[in-house]
C-alpha cells in the first residue's frame, strides 16, 4: 500500500513538473514567437514534417538513422571496454600499464576528435560511428574496471576452496558481481552516445535528428529545431527507460533495494 502511494506521487510530481514546463514555454515563445517557436507552432512543423519528410526520409526513418548508429558503437564499446574492463580489474599489472593511457584520454570529449577523424575517414558512415564509439567506450571500460577490482575477496575465497580456475572464477563470481557496476557504465555510455551522434550528424549527414537540426539552422526554420529536440528528448527518455527495466531483469535484487 504504501508502495503505491509513492509511486502514485512520483507520477503527480513528474506530471506538475512537465506541465510547469510546457506553461514556460508558452510564456517565453509568447514575447518572441519569431525566435522561439509556441507550442502550436512546433505541432504544425510536426505535422508538416510527417506530411512532407526531408530528404525523403520520414521522422521514423530519422530516428532509426540515429539508433541504428548508436546501436553498432555500444555493440562495439561492450564487447571491447568490457573486456579490457575485466583485464584491468583482475590483472594489477596490466591495469598498471593501459590505466594511464586511459586516464589521458578520457578527459578528451569527442567532439574533440571530429576535425583529426575526418581528415582520416571522411564523412560517411564510420566516422559517425567511431564517434559514438568513443563517447560510449570510456563509461562502459572504467565501470567494468571497478566493479571487478571491489569484488569481495569473501567471494574469491569461497571460489578457491572449490578450485576454481582463473576462468571458472571470472565467469562464476567475477563478472556477475561486477554486473550492477558494469550495467551502470553501460546507461552511462547510452546516454553519452545518443549525445554524440547528435553533434556528429550535425557535421556532416543526410539523415538522423541531428541531420534535421542541421537543416533547421541552415533555414532558419527554429520550429523544426524545435522538433528535432523534443524527439531527441524522448527518445533519450525511452532508451533509458527500457536500460532500466533490462537492468532490474538482470540485476533482480537491486529493484527490492
Amino acid at each position: 500500500m504504501k508502495k503505491n502511494r509513492s509511486q502514485v506521487r512520483d507520477v503527480m510530481l513528474s506530471t506538475i513538473s512537465i506541465l510547469c514546463l510546457i506553461l514556460i514555454w508558452f510564456l517565453v515563445s509568447g514575447s518572441r514567437p519569431d525566435f522561439f517557436p509556441t507550442p502550436m507552432a512546433t505541432i504544425e512543423r510536426f505535422i508538416r514534417l510527417v506530411e512532407k519528410p526531408i530528404m525523403g526520409v520520414s521522422i521514423l526513418g530519422h530516428i532509426l538513422a540515429s539508433l541504428r548508429r548508436v546501436l553498432f558503437a555500444l555493440i562495439a564499446s561492450i564487447l571491447l571496454g568490457v573486456t579490457i574492463g575485466l583485464v584491468m580489474g583482475w590483472n594489477k599489472k596490466i591495469r598498471a600499464a593501459i590505466n594511464p593511457i586511459l586516464m589521458a584520454l578520457r578527459p578528451i570529449p569527442p567532439i574533440a576528435w571530429i576535425p583529426l577523424i575526418i581528415l582520416m575517414f571522411g564523412v560517411d558512415e564510420f566516422p559517425k560511428i567511431l564517434l559514438v564509439f568513443i563517447g560510449s567506450f570510456f563509461p562502459i571500460v572504467m565501470n567494468t574496471m571497478s566493479g571487478v577490482s571491489m569484488v569481495d575477496d569473501m567471494y574469491l575465497k569461497v571460489g578457491k576452496i572449490y578450485k576454481a580456475n582463473t576462468w571458472q572464477t571470472l565467469r562464476h563470481i567475477v563478472f556477475p558481481a561486477a554486473m550492477p557496476t558494469i550495467l551502470a557504465g553501460v546507461k552511462i555510455a547510452i546516454s553519452s552516445g545518443w549525445m554524440v551522434v547528435v553533434a556528429a550528424e550535425m557535421l556532416a549527414s543526410k539523415s538522423g535528428l541531428g541531420f534535421l537540426i542541421n537543416r533547421g539552422r541552415d533555414s532558419y526554420d527554429v520550429a523544426l529545431i524545435m522538433v528535432a529536440m523534443i524527439l531527441i528528448g524522448v527518445v533519450g527518455a525511452l532508451l533509458s527507460a527500457v536500460f532500466t527495466l533490462i537492468e532490474r531483469k538482470m540485476c533482480g535484487w537491486m529493484s527490492k533495494e
